[in-house]
């Protein structure tokens, strides 16, 4: 085949329409700590093995309702539809059903766009050592990792070949738009991939976030919009300069690594798709970025005004200083473009 016969990108209109699955379908992988399942999907015959996973942050919605629309997209696709053919998808909608559940009051999953007062009262994340994202097991020995994470650990390592491509789909509360991460070793090969997110960011109108952090926890900006993954070693490294050998020690390796280190030279990509649009931020990079500074110091402080119940002044100030979410079905095309962009990338290879 050629990467072009899978016509990925043309496919997102019928895989929104789609019925996305329910969240009671699909393999049980494992239980959460609370004992939920931990559901996920192999679907097609081919060789070019793709790991799609979303949720490991629960406050982060929109990657899992992308992957339970492609689910039921996919599972409604004749088996002779190349998509299905010469692929073989291993896709896990969402990791952490414990804190989807937690996060479930301000989650509507048919909401075009999340309410800000809503998400600041409400929203949940879990800190360092609970973060699933960095909690895959370190060796076979490792038993004090999550269950989730041992679960998909053990799940992933079961198939035959190496994984081509892994995308963990990621989302941010707040940014100046779209952020795509992408593997370092990767950083020369992916122009394509790039131009591809950079035009379709263009066509929906948005700006793309820009950050420069010099390397801080494995994040080296590429270029506008464009940045190297984090990695479990940088955050380590972060945090032993920082005088914190405790928190150093709860990281694990990410989903990213443990998928590289089944083989092979897999593209690993993470989307970040915010929330709620910062207008200004990245204009001026520093670091600090002041615009950025800024936002932080006064979503910081609607996260108090909220608790104490001034809800109409924070609206009126986020309308005023330009505030305003991002829809999900934009943030769900992005994430898909990405997607798509990177098994063109690893096909190409």
């Amino acid at each position: 085949m050629t990467h072009r016969s899978l016509d990925l990108l043309d496919r997102f209109e019928d895989i929104v329409a789609s019925v996305p699955i329910d969240r009671d379908v699909g393999d049980v992988l494992g239980y959460s700590r609370a004992g939920s399942p931990v559901r996920g999907f192999r679907i097609g015959t081919g060789r070019l093995a793709i790991s799609l996973l979303a949720g490991c942050h629960a406050d982060e919605p929109v990657g899992p309702r992308l992957l339970r629309h492609f689910v039921s997209y996919l599972q409604s696709c004749d088996r002779t539809d190349p998509i299905v053919e010469s692929c073989d998808w291993w896709i896990v909608p969402h990791i952490n059903p414990d804190g989807e559940q937690r996060n479930a009051v301000w989650q509507d999953p048919d909401a075009a766009s999340y309410d800000l007062i809503r998400y600041l009262t409400s929203v949940v994340r879990e800190l360092p050592g609970d973060d699933i994202e960095f909690g895959f097991p370190r060796d076979d020995d490792d038993v004090d990792a999550r269950p989730e994470n041992k679960a998909v650990h053990s799940w992933w390592r079961s198939g035959a070949n190496p994984f081509a491509l892994h995308c963990s789909l990621h989302g941010m509360g707040f940014a100046a738009g779209p952020w795509f991460l992408i593997d370092r070793a990767w950083r020369a090969r992916v122009d394509a991939l790039n131009k591809a997110c950079v035009e379709r960011v263009d066509q929906l109108g948005y700006t793309l976030h820009d950050v420069e952090r010099l390397g801080e926890k494995g994040f080296a900006r590429l270029g506008r919009g464009f940045c190297t993954r984090p990695d479990s070693r940088y955050m380590i490294e972060h945090f032993k300069k920082l005088g914190d050998p405790a928190t150093a020690r709860l990281f694990r390796p990410s989903s990213m690594e443990t998928i590289g280190n089944f083989g092979g030279e897999p593209l690993t990509l993470v989307s970040e798709m915010p929330l709620f649009i910062t207008p200004g931020v990245g204009e001026t990079l520093g670091p600090p970025d002041p615009i950025g500074e800024q936002w932080k110091a006064r979503i910081a402080r609607w996260r108090l005004d909220v608790q104490d119940g001034a809800h109409a002044g924070v609206i009126a100030e986020a309308k005023t200083t330009g505030l305003h979410p991002m829809n999900v079905r934009d943030q769900m095309d992005l994430q898909w473009t990405f997607v798509q962009a990177g098994v063109e990338s690893v096909v190409r290879e």
